[in-house]
């Protein structure tokens, strides 16, 4: 009897094992903060438009998508980011989902992206410029899934390689504003 409640609990253990195994990968979130020597209303100025991603390095040029679609109506606007490199038209397309200008804050996903170009899937944001005893804090922070939705992900589509991408995106772009700015120690 002890060894047939044995059995079967190692089979239901077995069990068990192989789905926690076939979930698929987890939600990754990261979050990068900054507090720059400037006034949060200075800063929102520069950032706080959905429609200009000037500030940020890695943007050529921010397109509003359709042609003369509005830049602040959540669920309505999308812009088409157009990235800096050496060959072809590398593209992000992102939805405004949320605006809060009292708040200084806007939320947004990506729509499209090839994973070549950033290794993520189902990639939320949220772009803050909070108040810090009148300085700036920027705060951005994100949730997404690796660029690989299965188990076993090559090397440059897992969870590693998507986290150090996003990073890689906020630390270029936080830099700009720090040097911009200035930042505060």
């Amino acid at each position: 009897m002890k060894l047939k409640l044995f059995a079967a609990a190692l089979a239901a253990v077995l069990a068990f094992a192989g789905l926690a195994n076939a979930h698929g990968p987890s939600r990754q979130k990261t979050q990068m903060s900054v507090t720059l020597d400037a006034s949060p209303d200075e800063v929102w100025e520069v950032i706080g438009h959905f429609d200009d991603m000037s500030w940020h390095p890695a943007v050529a040029s921010t397109e509003m998508t359709p042609e003369g679609a509005p830049a602040d109506v959540p669920d309505e606007s999308t812009r088409v980011l157009h990235l800096k490199a050496d060959e072809g038209d590398p593209t992000i397309t992102e939805q405004l989902i949320g605006l809060d200008p009292e708040k200084r804050m806007y939320k947004y996903m990506i729509t499209d992206v090839a994973v070549e170009v950033l290794p993520v899937t189902n990639y939320s944001s949220t772009l803050q410029v909070k108040d810090k005893d009148g300085k700036a804090e920027v705060i951005w922070k994100a949730g997404f899934y690796r660029g690989f939705p299965n188990n076993n992900p090559p090397a440059e589509l897992n969870d590693e390689a998507a986290i150090a991408a996003v990073e890689g995106i906020y630390q270029a772009g936080i830099g700009a504003l720090a040097e911009r700015f200035g930042k505060v120690e």
